[in-house]
């Protein structure tokens, strides 16, 4: 069995792990070493009008362009771009960039969806990456303007 594989995802993990605790991590995300809580989403369907019980996740470097410019560092580095391709506009992995969302699309959601993984192709990275790391993904990915789709104006 060939583990080249496994050795350069391992030695990949301790460079990115490397290049957060670099970067400094912020004291709320060291808080949110654990697993994350249920997020609350408002694409839930609520039996009886109530809401289950769930957490909710804030994003200790929403607006930090600096988290932003690392979570696209990290992006590449960790092969994001292989199924999202370059600036996320989707490849074989949907586009992260047109502000669509499948799975929800507030900083919490991204974050679990990047943690957990989600059916048929998304990894769950919560086990490799710090929590740190993902946040700064998520900054990244949030601070993606959504082009202006003109595939529908019609010009007379």
């Amino acid at each position: 069995m060939d583990l080249w594989p496994v050795t350069i995802m391992r030695r990949t993990a301790l460079l990115i792990s490397c290049l957060v605790i670099h970067l400094g991590a912020s004291d709320a995300a060291q808080a949110q070493r654990s697993a994350p809580p249920p997020v609350r989403s408002d694409q839930h369907v609520e039996a009886g009008g109530q809401p289950p019980p769930a957490g909710t996740l804030r994003n200790p470097f929403q607006g930090d362009q600096q988290a932003a410019e690392d979570g696209g560092k990290l992006f590449s580095a960790f092969n994001c771009d292989g199924c999202h391709a370059g600036g996320a506009a989707g490849a074989v992995g949907p586009s992260l960039a047109d502000g669509r969302w499948r799975y929800g699309g507030t900083d919490g959601e991204i974050y679990h969806s990047i943690f957990y993984g989600r059916p048929r192709g998304m990894p769950a990275w919560g086990g490799t990456l710090p929590p740190e790391a993902i946040w700064r993904l998520v900054s990244y990915l949030k601070s993606i303007e959504p082009a202006k789709d003109t595939s529908a104006t019609v010009t007379w």
